[in-house]
């Protein structure tokens, strides 16, 4: 490629990396990339005897911009071939957001100057460890050693020795504030969180999203480069087969995930894993040592009592009914919805469950109220 072009490489998300080039007059890779695809398929007639006209000479971009799923669209030679490919644009100077990592080893090798900048996500503080201690009540209901035991677990990540990820296992049964205790962790920090959720998985295609397939699928360490925020949330691990454990060693030992065509640094990040199951030693025997060892803390979620459970369904009955319209709110009673869903309460312990119950309760008052006042069509 032109010894005279500059190379940028962003890693970060595409919000970030948009800020970055904002104010820069850039020209995107894949519309030149179009724009000469374009003038490929133009059919070309030669008249003997006639003089042919020259071609126009191309203007040279100033600055050429790739996005991160940009390079989903390019053919793998394009990709194998890279360097040789931006030769062919002469750009002055260019601009790589998350490129795939056999991109950038050929920029390193061809490019005379290169420059790495990384995208820094929200840290841990003293303050974040203050907001998380005072508003954990609000938030969860019970729990109350989660918080003791989260707060000593977070409590690395606002050293400036830390530099690898902080990696947790919640485990308890199903619907006692797992997901929403990471959410609640995400919020403090900002950005929207990256959550995967295991149980979706089940073929080969997730060989190929943890491991690396084509450049062009959907792959675990590109969604690392893609996040806004410090804290990974993954849903379900226990619903991951067990030969898909190795994936993660180097992530939680360093903070480094690779693959076949990305490599991921993500640094003092939280990693929040979930499961179902029972006991710290039914993790170690579902998961082996070598995964187990590699967990800074186990969290154990404990079931809520019948009290704690009636709190959590007063706080949804009284989130949705304030949501409605002042017309909706005249047909519903607070206490009357209360009382039916205690009952439910006295049958369930699973609290996203009886979340939907409620809406459904509300729904069904809601839309036999407007049935009841609109006219039968004759």
């Amino acid at each position: 490629m032109p010894s005279d072009t500059k190379v940028t490489v962003y890693y970060g998300p595409l919000s970030w990396f948009d800020e970055q080039v904002e104010d820069l007059p850039c020209d995107s890779l894949m519309e030149i990339v179009y724009a000469r695809d374009e003038v490929n398929r133009q059919l070309k007639v030669i008249v003997p005897g006639q003089q042919e006209n020259e071609p126009e000479e191309r203007e040279r971009s100033g600055h050429v911009v790739a996005e991160s799923g940009d390079y989903a669209s390019l053919n793998e030679h394009a990709i194998t071939n890279f360097a040789g490919f931006i030769r062919s644009i002469d750009p002055e100077c260019l601009h790589l957001h998350n490129p795939p990592a056999h991109v950038h080893a050929q920029m390193e090798r061809t490019a005379k100057a290169i420059d790495v900048k990384r995208y820094e996500y929200p840290m841990v503080t003293r303050d974040t460890l203050i907001r998380f201690r005072n508003g954990f009540g609000s938030h969860l209901v019970g729990q109350a050693a989660v918080k003791e035991t989260l707060l000593a677990a977070l409590y690395p990540l606002t050293t400036r020795r830390r530099t690898k990820p902080v990696v947790l296992m919640f485990y308890g049964p199903s619907g006692v504030g797992k997901t929403e205790t990471a959410q609640f962790v995400n919020d403090l920090l900002g950005g929207t969180l990256l959550r995967k959720q295991f149980s979706m998985f089940h073929s080969d295609k997730f060989a190929s999203y943890l491991f690396g397939g084509m450049h062009g699928e959907p792959s675990f360490a590109h969604d690392l480069l893609d996040r806004e925020s410090g804290v990974i949330l993954i849903d379900e691990f226990d619903k991951a087969n067990s030969v898909f454990h190795s994936a993660f060693y180097q992530l939680f030992d360093s903070g480094v995930f690779e693959d076949k065509n990305y490599s991921v640094k993500i640094g003092p990040s939280l990693i929040i894993c979930t499961s179902n199951y029972g006991s710290q030693n039914e993790i170690r025997e579902a998961l082996g040592d070598a995964l187990y060892s590699r967990f800074d803390s186990l969290v154990a979620f404990e079931p809520l009592s019948r009290d704690e459970i009636l709190q959590v369904v007063e706080r949804v009955v009284k989130a949705r009914f304030a949501e409605l319209s002042y017309e909706e709110q005249k047909y519903l009673d607070v206490d009357f919805l209360m009382a039916r869903m205690g009952l439910f309460a006295e049958n369930s312990t699973n609290v996203r469950k009886l979340g939907k119950i409620v809406e459904e309760l509300i729904s069904l008052i809601l839309v036999r109220a407007l049935l009841r006042e609109e006219p039968e069509l004759e």
